[in-house]
């Protein structure tokens, strides 16, 4: 971490840059004191700290104009504070200068910026301001530098800029765990000649002919070698997703999703998708980490923000950065629990339940006798990562779920990862559609109230401009094919 707190002794060494950077005309420059301008700081206190911000950030804005150049106006308070400080315990009259208002406690908040290039960080403290009476109702914004607490290989900050709803409460982890029961065996021994690469070296994508592993996508990779996933790939997975019906299904005998618990009955299994998954290289390949079918597996890569949305959404997830399409985003995260131990958690619950179940269903078919340990789902519930914060939209989300093959050819367990559908620019919100019927009411979870704000909203009801209420087209139960998703929305 690098502190601002010595700002104030570098302001002479400084001042030549900021001269040459003022007769430049920067524009970037100006955009910035054109912002602290209009809250009355002056030029001579903005530059040392914006000069020590774009050092440490070896000269990348992206963190200094988000939201309106907060992180910079942050810093400049922050080292008025120190210089107060400092001048109070220099004159021997500190205990004099303290000043009791009738307001909430000092706290202190910390964020970091991260530059892509130079993987430096910047540490600022911020105080909280004292109230006066007249602001009393004032909302503070939460900011939190790292919501993965260093679990991640980047830094995924929160920020709450709206000030109207706590962070949320649950365990940050980067990869699923076992609740209790389910039945995950994942052994060495198990992974078969057939299942592996042990024979490659070095990356798979740059020999000669396809791998092992490439068998399961038709003897091609699914990615490319910058590491996206192929638009070929991507398109038919988006069409499963669209037209479920085109393709190819299984069904249980004693399907689970169908199981009455309190009866004891089962009910017609409605099919599951026989979906493509993507098999990438594990422990028992002969390539190394770098191998370029190895995406999911090394984990986040990009520079992501959880934040509140205004939109009534609630928490969110975005990018702040320019991402093409084909993109890893994150893995889904969360508890592997049987689908009996879902049903229970359900029960238990209250009715403002956020999340929905990812079921791994893909496998589920081929068993004649499917056991209740080997009927898997994923609940970010109570522990997740950052996909638990990503928003459901109806048809034109700009990310999908796709099943990956990692450590067990037995497709009772696998992971579901997240790739961009399209283009996405940075601060633009992530989207998954979750592919809820929200004429469901049978289903254990209640659906929310959808504000996904998509032309193609599935929601039954929404209020059109004039007010007046619009009856949406009714959509395939897809219980099968929904995944746990945190969903931070208003509930009917």
């Amino acid at each position: 971490m690098i502190s601002l707190s010595g700002l104030t002794s570098s302001v002479e060494s400084d001042l030549d840059m900021q001269q040459a950077m003022l007769t430049n005309k920067d524009e970037k420059v100006l955009k910035a004191l054109e912002r602290t301008r209009q809250l009355d700081i002056p030029d001579e206190k903005t530059m040392p700290v914006l000069m020590k911000l774009l050092e440490e950030a070896g000269g990348n804005w992206s963190y200094i104009k988000l939201d309106n150049y907060t992180a910079l106006v942050d810093a400049i308070y922050s080292v008025e504070d120190e210089n107060k400080q400092s001048e109070g315990s220099s004159n021997g009259n500190r205990g004099k200068n303290l000043k009791v208002i009738d307001s909430p406690a000092t706290l202190k908040k910390t964020y970091e910026t991260r530059s892509a290039s130079s993987g430096s960080s910047i540490q600022v403290v911020q105080k909280q301001p004292q109230l006066s009476n007249g602001d009393r109702k004032r909302k503070y914004k939460s900011r939190i530098a790292d919501i993965t607490k260093g679990s991640e290989s980047v830094k995924i900050p929160l920020v709450d800029d709206v000030g109207s709803e706590a962070v949320p409460k649950f365990t940050y982890i980067p990869h699923n765990i076992v609740y209790q029961s389910a039945y995950l065996h994942v052994s060495l021994a198990r992974i078969s000649d057939e299942d592996c690469c042990a024979n490659c070296k070095g990356n798979c994508l740059s020999a000669d002919f396809p791998c092992t592993c490439a068998r399961e996508t038709s003897g091609e990779y699914a990615y490319t070698k910058e590491g996206l996933l192929k638009e070929k790939f991507l398109d038919t997975c988006l069409k499963m997703k669209k037209e479920p019906d085109s393709f190819p299904k299984v069904y249980c005998k004693d399907c689970p999703l169908e199981r009455d618990h309190d009866k004891g009955t089962y009910g017609k299994c409605d099919g599951h998708l026989i979906r493509k998954f993507i098999k990438e290289c594990w422990r028992k390949c002969g390539c190394d980490m770098q191998c370029g079918n190895r995406v999911v597996q090394r984990g986040i890569r990009c520079q992501l923000q959880v934040y509140f949305t205004q939109e009534g959404k609630g928490w969110g997830l975005r990018t702040l950065q320019d991402l093409p399409k084909g993109t890893f985003i994150c893995e889904y995260i969360g508890e592997i629990l049987t689908n009996t131990e879902l049903y229970d958690r359900n029960v238990r619950s209250s009715s403002e339940r956020h999340t929905y179940p990812v079921t791994l269903d893909a496998d589920w078919g081929s068993e004649k006798d499917l056991k209740d340990e080997e009927a898997l789902c994923l609940d970010a519930t109570i522990c997740g990562n950052v996909a638990r914060f990503i928003n459901h939209r109806c048809e034109d989300a700009n990310m999908i779920d796709i099943p990956i093959e990692i450590e067990t050819p037995d497709r009772h367990y696998y992971h579901i990862a997240f790739f961009t559908l399209r283009d996405v620019k940075a601060m633009d919100e992530l989207t998954w559609d979750y592919m809820i019927d929200f004429n469901d009411k049978s289903h254990p979870v209640k659906a929310f109230r959808c504000c996904c704000g998509s032309e193609s909203c599935r929601d039954r009801k929404i209020k059109g401009s004039q007010g007046k209420s619009i009856e949406r087209r009714k959509i395939v139960s897809a219980k099968k094919q929904q995944g746990s998703k945190e969903v931070s929305k208003k509930r009917k």
